[in-house]
């Protein structure tokens, strides 16, 4: 049996059954908060912000032993501060609100710093020998770094060749922990000096970045079911994370027989198995 075939087979009839909502399968704080305070941001600042988890400031991550990672962005948060100011006419003294901002950095863009107020995880992922082992072997022959942080987070960073992971306590399921993992294994198999997949000219939303983004979730896909450890919701969300990424490809799903040729290149080189 053709595992690749299949599993494009499989997931592009379960998104023919209609729209599929993808699921974040980590959990992760849902307000912004401060690191200092612990206390969630004002709903501006939550808007503002985007997404959960910790935010500190630069000062702030050096004091605590940290260092923002080289190339991240700060955000903004903004707050009013009020001045008393003078009426030149009636010379009456009121307090003057006037909108001030501070730049803060989320705590995954740090390094050498854990949360501190990250909320209840499930804990009820748990890890799998067989998917350890393969992860493991990977790491070790291509060299790639695999850390795992608490955060919002799961990437993979051409430039330091690394791949950041949730922890695996924030998972609810096991299968989805390794779907996360497979899927930012197979992004490092694009690096230069593997496949030489990744285009430099991709970025969010591009039709090459789109692409990249099937490869991944087919190659994790083909993964997990490798691993023996597929079930029905990871599969669902599989489909559902492709079905995203095809709505920016016109939902051409000749674009999921391209990828998952490719994806299964990157398989083969996560497993040991290329010619």
């Amino acid at each position: 049996m053709d595992i690749y075939a299949e599993v494009t087979n499989r997931i592009i009839n379960q998104m023919e059954q209609g729209i599929i909502p993808w699921q974040k399968p980590w959990i992760a704080s849902g307000n912004a908060i401060s690191r200092a305070t612990g206390k969630p941001y004002s709903l501006l600042n939550q808007m503002i912000l985007g997404r959960g988890g910790e935010y500190l400031t630069f000062a702030q991550c050096q004091k605590e032993g940290g260092k923002v990672r080289k190339g991240e962005k700060s955000q903004m948060v903004v707050f009013w501060k009020f001045i008393e100011q003078e009426d030149e006419e009636t010379h009456e003294k009121k307090q003057v609100p006037f909108l001030r901002y501070y730049n803060v950095f989320h705590i995954d863009q740090c390094e050498g710093l854990t949360a501190k107020h990250m909320p209840e995880l499930p804990a009820t992922a748990k890890p799998d020998e067989t998917a350890e082992n393969m992860i493991a072997a990977y790491a070790q022959r291509s060299g790639v770094a695999i850390r795992h942080q608490e955060g919002d987070r799961a990437f993979y960073s051409p430039a330091s060749d690394s791949i950041t992971l949730p922890l695996l306590a924030q998972f609810a399921e096991t299968a989805e922990y390794y779907s996360t993992a497979f899927h930012e294994l197979t992004h490092s198999t694009g690096h230069v000096s593997r496949l030489d997949r990744l285009s430099k000219t991709a970025y969010f939303g591009s039709e090459a970045y789109s692409k990249e983004e099937l490869i991944a979730e087919i190659g994790a896909a083909a993964l997990v079911n490798h691993a023996g450890l597929e079930t029905v919701n990871s599969f669902r969300n599989s489909a559902a994370y492709v079905q995203n990424w095809l709505k920016v490809l016109r939902d051409d799903k000749r674009f999921i027989v391209s990828a998952a040729g490719k994806a299964e290149k990157a398989v083969s080189m996560i497993l040991g198995t290329a010619g």
